[in-house]
């Protein structure tokens, strides 16, 4: 009997010392499964009787339930309660299919062998580019069929447009016989194709050029490749090695999942178009710098949700960094900032290999020239829909902090010089879209036409088509003065066009 009674009292120590470890973690508001903002943590109690005539403790557990004791042997000295009624009561069957997508799947799987949540950037970024279910990795998003619509699907003009733009900082470069021409992102290649095309009649230019397309989507690099009229070719060296040549312009060119694969040592020019945009970042509040991270509610019904975490991460270090760049008077009318940190380090890697090889590098996108607040959004088949919503079957895209970027090439290097931003309705003005948009409008049809002063509209106006007499919920929206265009180059080569 004794040595029942010293068993039951090692249980009970057992049993004291967990509660004791896990009050703390349930009061600190830290998120584990089954509580968070939707169920409320446990509470216990603890009473301690004796009954024992002869004044040794007879301890016993009194759970819930009956014990399977004679209740007559049963001398109770010690009784735990668990009051559960601040817990989320889950229904009795918990195994029962449900309709989770893998990545959601795979989401909760990092949430729960965390115990913990996960931040915003790493929620975006599986969202994005998880290598097997995501949004940019196994379809084609882009276009009137896809998600959304990016200028060169809009028009040939914004392409072309694009290549007026790398041709002048090749001519200023000194016109050098081979040079890097870099795209991140390239979509479906049709920025690239209205490019080539534009540029064709410039043999130099185009015999210059080695192509290097920075894409992470297998899917998406064969849309590429049939775009850009793609062929293989054994080399001369090796016939079991092949390249592959764009018969759009019959440069060399080649993929990569990195910026970093990208071959150094030529003079190099990058071409960045909405894809800053789509890079991970991370959520503070300016009050206490809380990180918004994501996190579930692991007992059905089962979901996701934003929530604040009292602590700060590793990339405390970039939010430091970024507020040390802004004005008081930016932080403190702000109620929130995104950092991304990712887009820091390209933009430092970027000012890094322009310092070192030559060139430039041109960024358009959506953003403004300061802090930015609570920007995250997500867009299927062209509408807004809510973040968490099926995550994977929509795009995430943040906007972007021009200043920032700014800032890091600057800091980066001595050897570079950062230009803009200025509106994209500016920099497409001052390369000549008005007169390619009359050149074009003398040979074509009116239906043609009609699609030419659309496409024109969407490129450099701002709002609404004052022109438009069509269905009200087609009417062409402007993204002149909503996306900005950024330029850092070599110093050495002198003020880019058209920032000077």
């Amino acid at each position: 009997m004794s040595m029942m009674r010293a068993m039951i009292l090692n249980l009970l120590g057992c049993l004291s010392r967990a509660l004791s470890r896990a009050l703390p973690l349930l009061s600190n508001g830290l998120l584990r499964e089954g509580i968070g903002p939707r169920c409320g943590p446990a509470s216990f109690r603890f009473s301690l009787t004796s009954s024992s005539s002869s004044g040794t403790p007879d301890p016993s557990i009194l759970p819930e339930e009956e014990s399977r004791e004679d209740p007559e042997s049963r001398k109770p000295a010690i009784s735990i309660s668990i009051d559960r009624s601040g817990l989320h009561n889950p229904p009795e069957h918990l195994h029962e299919p449900h309709t989770d997508s893998e990545l959601v799947k795979h989401l909760k799987s990092i949430i729960k062998f965390r115990g913990g949540p996960i931040s915003v950037a790493e929620y975006m970024e599986e969202v994005l580019t998880n290598p097997h279910s995501g949004f940019y990795i196994n379809r084609d998003v882009f276009g009137a069929g896809g998600d959304f619509i990016t200028s060169p699907d809009v028009s040939q003009m914004f392409g072309e447009m694009v290549g007026v733009w790398a041709m002048c900082l090749w001519e200023q470069m000194g016109q050098p016989g081979n040079v890097n021409l870099v795209e991140l992102g390239p979509g479906r290649g049709t920025l690239m194709v209205d490019l080539l095309r534009g540029s064709s009649k410039f043999s130099n230019f185009k015999k210059a050029l080695n192509i290097h397309m920075v894409e992470c989507s297998p899917a998406l690099q064969k849309v590429q490749y049939d775009a850009l009229k793609c062929m293989d070719e054994a080399t001369n060296d090796d016939s079991s090695s092949k390249k592959t040549i764009s018969m759009v312009s019959g440069s060399s060119i080649a993929w990569h999942s990195t910026l970093e694969q990208v071959p150094s040592g030529l003079p190099t020019i990058i071409i960045a178009h909405e894809f800053y945009d789509a890079l991970p970042v991370h959520q503070f509040q300016v009050c206490q710098k809380i990180l918004y991270s994501v996190s579930n509610d692991v007992a059905p019904p089962s979901c996701l949700w934003f929530i604040n975490m009292p602590y700060f991460t590793s990339y405390l270090l970039y939010l430091t960094k970024r507020c040390k760049w802004a004005s008081r008077e930016e932080v403190t009318n702000l109620e929130h900032i995104e950092v991304c940190p990712k887009a820091m380090e390209l933009t430092h890697q970027i000012a890094e290999r322009i310092s070192s090889d030559g060139g430039g590098a041109l960024i358009i996108d959506y953003g403004k020239d300061g802090l930015i607040s609570d920007s995250l959004q997500a867009i299927r088949q062209h509408k807004f829909v809510d973040i968490l919503d099926d995550p994977g079957s929509a795009d995430l895209s943040a906007h972007v902090d021009f200043a920032s970027i700014r800032h890091c090439a600057e800091e980066a290097s001595d050897g570079v010089s950062v230009h803009g931003p200025i509106t994209q309705s500016q920099f497409l003005g001052s390369l000549g879209i008005n007169f390619r948009v009359e050149a074009l409008l003398q040979n074509c049809t009116e239906e043609q036409a009609e699609s030419l002063r659309t496409g024109y509209w969407r490129l450099v106006g701002d709002g609404e088509a004052p022109f438009w007499d069509g269905p009200n919920d087609l009417t062409p929206i402007g993204m002149g003065t909503r996306y900005l265009a950024m330029s850092i180059v070599n110093k050495k080569q002198g003020i880019p066009i058209p920032f000077e």
